[in-house]
C-alpha cells in the first residue's frame, strides 16, 4: 500500500527506532493520526524535552539533568564500592533491586571487535581514573552475561587488580520460578559456581 508522503515519513522514522518494526510502526502511526492533537504535542515536547535538558553525568555517564546525576550527588551513597554497567538501563535495572547502594560507572557498551568497539570507544579510562583515587575499595563488574560482557568483565578486571581495588563479578545463574530441566548448561554451571552456604 502506498501512504502519503508524511504517513510515510513518520513510518521510516519509527522504523528507525530500535525493537520497532514495520508492523509496530504501523500501529503507533495509527495511533498518532487518530489521537487528539494535544497528545500527539505532548508527545513530541517531551522527546524535545529530554534532548534538549538530559546529558551525561559527569562522574558515572549515567542519564543528567545537570552535571552530577542524582546518584552521584547524593551524600548518602557508598562512593567506595563501584558498580560497573554497561548501559544507563542497566544501572536502573540494578537500582530496582534496591540492594544496592554504591555508586555506579555506565560504559556505554560493551567490547565487540566483530562490532568495532574496543575499550577506546567505552568509558574505561574514566573508570581507572575513578578506581585509582585510593577512596575505591571495591568495583562490582555488572556487564552483561553474554560474550561481549564477559569478555568486558574481564578486561576490566585486568586493568583494575593492578590499583589494589577489590573486582567482583555478580553472580548468574538460574532465575527464580525456573526448572533445572530446562536451564542449560552455562546458566546451570554458574549457579553451581555462585553456590553459597545456607
Amino acid at each position: 500500500m502506498r501512504y502519503p508522503l508524511p504517513i510515510q515519513r513518520l513510518l521510516d522514522e519509527l522504523e528507525r527506532l530500535p525493537g520497532i518494526g514495520p508492523k509496530s510502526a504501523q500501529r503507533i502511526a495509527y495511533w498518532l493520526l487518530v489521537a487528539d492533537a494535544a497528545d500527539a504535542d505532548r508527545l513530541a515536547a517531551a522527546i524535545g524535552d529530554v534532548k534538549r535538558s538530559i546529558r551525561f553525568c559527569e562522574r558515572c555517564f549515567n542519564f543528567a539533568e545537570s552535571e552530577l546525576c542524582a546518584i552521584c550527588a547524593d551524600p548518602e551513597r557508598d562512593a567506595t564500592t563501584i558498580c560497573v554497567v554497561e548501559e544507563p538501563r542497566d544501572l536502573a535495572a540494578v537500582e530496582r533491586t534496591g540492594e544496592f547502594r554504591g555508586v555506579y560507572h555506565v560504559l556505554h557498551g560493551a567490547i565487540s571487535p566483530i562490532d568495532g568497539i574496543g575499550p577506546d570507544q567505552l568509558r574505561m579510562h574514566e573508570l581507572v581514573q575513578r578506581a585509582g583515587t585510593g577512596d575505591v575499595v571495591e568495583v562490582v563488574v555488572a556487564t552483561n552475561p553474554n560474550v561481549e560482557g564477559e569478555t568486558t568483565a574481564l578486561y576490566v578486571a585486568r586493568l583494575l587488580k593492578p590499583l589494589g581495588v577489590r573486582v567482583t563479578r555478580i553472580a548468574s545463574g538460574l532465575p527464580v520460578g525456573g526448572d533445572l530441566e530446562f536451564a542449560d548448561e552455562v546458566t546451570l554451571g554458574r549457579a553451581l559456581e555462585a553456590r553459597r552456604e545456607m
